[in-house]
């Protein structure tokens, strides 16, 4: 299977040349895509020094699902690999790693483990720990009744499809404010696929995000899971998975002893809830403060 590696940019140039060099030093070929949305810093110098394999977009017209469809389509491999511009892979056997595991036909998506860089905080830390377990897994639509809304877990920040099945439910959606990667992951669940997440194949990264982005970053899944319905609809609503979250967060705050960061649990899990529940109601909104209360506020123009 020949395998195709797609990285959207912009402004990348602080992460492409740790990520480019490791990329190259993997233990098998592939096909090396960038899609840079007119980046105004030095990523397309770097980019060139790598691959030939570069497509440019206006920076306005980037879409998380549209974008990489539009990278998808035009790339070469059986398999398609997503990275963005922030991850690292954490060995030289990742891409393999990540591609070795569609030897299983069932298997139409295929996401890998998230490591935290280290000077993640520690909110930013417990999340990767969170969603990206020790142990490997794979989830079916038998799975719903038992792990609901996360049955469909993919990211894009590091996972693999089939294209000739992501072709097949119609690629990724354009016009997504975000998760571009829950929607493919329903789509393929309810159409009887297999996604697997590959424990072994790891990257390095993370995000600190403050108490307000948390705010802002609810508030955009809220309005996903809006404008998406049919996702809850099948697979349950996210506040049961939102509990379950909250209890590991202040478990792991108590097993770290960082009992000063009590306070800011509260509060992030408070504004994360009315983020979420504010996007969820984003239709009664003005949009002047639907683009101050999102992180993506050039979604709205759309």
């Amino acid at each position: 299977m020949k395998t195709s590696v797609i990285i959207p940019t912009y402004n990348a140039e602080k992460y492409l040349p740790a990520l480019l060099e490791n990329l190259k030093n993997q233990t098998m070929t592939f096909e090396l895509i960038i899609i840079d949305s007119s980046s105004t810093d030095g990523t397309l110098g770097i980019a060139r020094r790598y691959t030939e394999n570069i497509i440019t977009i206006p920076a306005h017209e980037f879409d998380h699902g549209g974008t990489r469809t539009q990278a998808a389509k035009v790339a070469s491999g059986d398999i398609l690999v997503f990275l963005t511009q922030d991850a690292l892979p954490c060995n030289n056997r990742v891409i393999e790693e990540i591609v070795c595991t569609f030897s299983n036909k069932d298997i139409a998506a295929s996401y890998g483990r998230q490591i935290p860089y280290e000077d993640s905080t520690l909110f930013g830390k417990h999340l990767r720990q969170f969603n990206y377990p020790k142990l490997s897994y794979t989830r079916t639509i038998k799975d719903i009744n038992t792990h609901g809304i996360k049955t469909a877990f993919l990211s894009d920040s590091f996972s693999a499809y089939r294209k000739s099945v992501l072709s097949d439910i119609g690629w990724f959606k354009n016009g997504l404010i975000v998760g571009e990667d829950s929607y493919v992951g329903a789509k393929l669940i309810l159409n009887g696929y297999a996604l697997h997440y590959h424990a072994k194949a790891q990257v390095f990264h993370s995000h600190s995000y403050t108490s307000l982005e948390e705010f802002k970053r609810y508030f955009d899944i809220g309005v996903f899971h809006k404008e998406e319905h049919w996702i809850l609809e099948h697979f349950g609503k996210a506040e049961g998975e939102g509990k379950r979250y909250i209890q590991s967060e202040f478990k792991y705050i108590v097993t770290s002893k960082a009992y000063h960061r009590i306070p800011e649990f509260f509060l992030r899990n408070g504004l994360k809830y009315i983020g979420y529940k504010l996007g969820q109601n984003h239709r009664f909104l003005s949009i002047y403060f639907t683009k101050k209360m999102s992180m993506h506020t050039l979604w709205w123009d759309k």
